[in-house]
């Protein structure tokens, strides 16, 4: 029953988060920002696709072998969700006219080391991936997420996005142990749903700000 109950979620967050993305660039009407908030939504989901749709058929039919499938999906993900918060540094930028050649020379190098990382056979995608090869291709994309907590920490008083660096924090919050202890506790994998409604609160601050 749990894993139905999982595969039910994923389906919902996979059509729900795909028509929130389609909606925004439609109703963003050649607003910078909101276009590239749609365009990073689509990249979420698309990516998170890859793993979830195997993820599903798994729990549907529990005698496959879905193992190539996930560990693919898993490199997908990893890749789109870099360029998700590169993305959501851009828009950063856009919405507070704040650019640092500096800081984007950063993310943009960040993003590519943790691309380069993800790419390196040593993952072993497909199939028993080492932790330690887990932890060296996070530490770029955690800088990443840790550069915009800060950013939209300080951004806080903007009414729309004043939470959008708490629910950045608690992602990394619930991503990192299935980093660190999946292996190790399968349980800890659970930790990825409230990870993934993490990205549905995201989407839903630029979803609303096409009602103004």
């Amino acid at each position: 029953m749990g894993k139905i109950m999982e595969a039910l979620f994923c389906v919902f967050y996979l059509v729900f988060t795909m028509i929130i993305g389609i909606k925004i660039i439609c109703k963003s009407r050649g607003n910078k920002e909101l276009t590239l908030f749609g365009i990073m939504t689509i990249v979420l989901v698309s990516g998170d696709s890859f793993h979830l749709v195997p993820r599903i058929f798994a729990a549907i039919n529990q005698t496959g072998d879905y193992g190539f499938w996930l560990g693919t999906g898993k490199l997908i993900t990893s890749l789109t969700m870099t360029v998700f918060y590169l993305l959501m540094y851009f828009i950063f930028e856009i919405r507070y006219q704040k650019k640092n050649p500096a800081l984007r020379i950063a993310m943009i190098g960040l993003a590519v080391a943790r691309i380069v990382l993800c790419l390196f056979p040593q993952n072993d995608w497909t199939g028993a991936a080492p932790v330690s090869w887990g932890i060296y291709r996070n530490i770029p994309f955690t800088i990443m997420g840790i550069i915009m907590i800060v950013l939209y920490f300080i951004e806080r008083k903007d009414k729309a996005f004043r939470w959008m660096w708490l629910s950045i924090t608690l992602s990394f919050a619930f991503y990192l142990p299935v980093v660190l202890w999946a292996n190790v506790h399968a349980m800890i994998g659970m930790l990825m749903l409230p990870k993934t409604c993490m990205y549905i609160w995201i989407v839903m601050m630029g979803y609303k700000e096409t009602k103004k």
